[in-house]
């Protein structure tokens, strides 16, 4: 997918004001339509209206974590293609590699720029592509 063309995220975490802070930067900063949610389970219920343009998901979450939410995700109607990022506090080589494996685009390190994620949602995309 061209990142010029991208408008929707579907931003999947159980922090509230990770949530808060990504929706802000996203939509304020990036000018893009975000689909908060606080669960896969949330996003699972939600996601097939919104047509996300990319998924971007926390690694660590309760109940579900990241790389098994994006499995679920991906078996839904509609989202086999759309590039997914990994959002995470660790970020080492061995880790970021794992999650590539998984099938996400690329990883954002936590905490996250507010001025610059959209660039980088952008960048990721685009690299992938």
């Amino acid at each position: 997918m061209n990142a010029k063309f991208l408008e929707r995220v579907l931003h999947v975490d159980d922090e509230a004001d990770i949530r808060e802070v990504a929706k802000l930067a996203l939509e304020a900063v990036g000018g893009f339509t975000v689909l908060s949610c606080a669960s896969a389970d949330d996003a699972a219920g939600k996601v097939r209206a919104f047509r996300p343009d990319v998924i971007l998901l926390d690694v660590m979450m309760p109940g579900m974590d990241g790389p098994a939410a994006l499995k679920m995700l991906r078996g839904l109607d509609g989202l086999g293609d759309v590039p997914a990022i990994f959002m995470t506090a660790k970020v080492g080589a061995d880790e970021k590699a794992t999650l590539i494996a998984h099938g996400a685009a690329g990883v954002v390190a936590k905490p996250f720029d507010p001025m610059t994620l959209a660039d980088e949602v952008r960048a990721i995309v685009s690299k992938a592509g």
